[in-house]
């Protein structure tokens, strides 16, 4: 196929045969893709230069099959500059798209939200945030969406004062008895997450709960960029 201009960012790319590069790409118009860019690699042109994640890139690309060759690339904005757990964050999100989307895919408005995370994080907004809409907005998009004010099991509203447990398969479910720590979720937590009401408490629920709905698809292979969080961070980048 020959494509249209796409907007893109690069999500992964490593070397492949003895010149070229094997990348990761994320489109607006196609969703995750991947492209050969042949001949670029110690090639200090622009080019390869530009094939760098956290980027906004203009890319033309041509081929039939799954594997498509890259013919144009251009910068189309300033590199987000990101350092330290900004920078961690980042990574956390591409590593994300890279294992959970299908490929020819398109979602604009993940699109959007990838680019308008990376903004925050430039911006070194608050991460947790960032990073658990981003990941509640990604399990939607997927078709696998929390839904947090009514019951999987019959629908029934969420109280605020009720406990209640959550599992992917079956969504919210109430809970008899006393609260059980690591496994309860008070009513009135999951009706702040539903609303991005973010505060101390709703923050670390909302992990709790994207890590149990985000497990089953990304199975046990680890998260390389969460492994980079536990690192001491330099004193520069406190």
């Amino acid at each position: 196929m020959n494509s249209d201009f796409l907007s893109a960012y690069v999500l992964h790319r490593r070397a492949y045969r003895e010149t070229s590069f094997l990348v990761d790409i994320f489109t607006q118009e196609h969703g995750r893709q991947r492209v050969v860019a042949k001949g670029v690699r110690n090639n200090k042109q622009a080019k390869s230069s530009l094939l760098q994640p956290f980027l906004p890139l203009q890319i033309g690309v041509t081929g039939r099959h799954e594997l498509k060759n890259l013919r144009h690339v251009e910068a189309m904005g300033a590199s987000f500059k990101l350092d330290a757990n900004y920078l961690y964050s980042a990574m956390y999100l591409n590593e994300l798209l890279l294992r959970l989307l299908p490929a020819d895919i398109p979602s604009d408005i993940l699109y959007r939200a990838y680019a308008m995370s990376l903004q925050g994080l430039a911006a070194k907004d608050a991460i947790e945030p960032i990073l658990r809409e981003f990941e509640l907005l990604i399990l939607q998009q997927l078709g696998y969406g929390v839904e947090l004010t009514h019951t999987g099991e019959y629908g029934e509203p969420v109280e605020p004062d009720a406990l209640y447990q959550f599992s992917p398969q079956q969504g919210v479910m109430e809970q008899r008895g006393s609260y059980v720590p690591g496994k309860s979720y008070s009513g009135n937590v999951l009706l702040d997450i539903s609303r991005a009401e973010w505060h101390s408490e709703s923050l670390k629920a909302a992990k709790r709960l994207t890590r149990q709905a985000l497990r089953p698809l990304l199975g046990n292979k680890p998260l390389k960029s969460r492994e980079l969080f536990l690192q001491p961070v330099q004193e520069s980048s406190r």
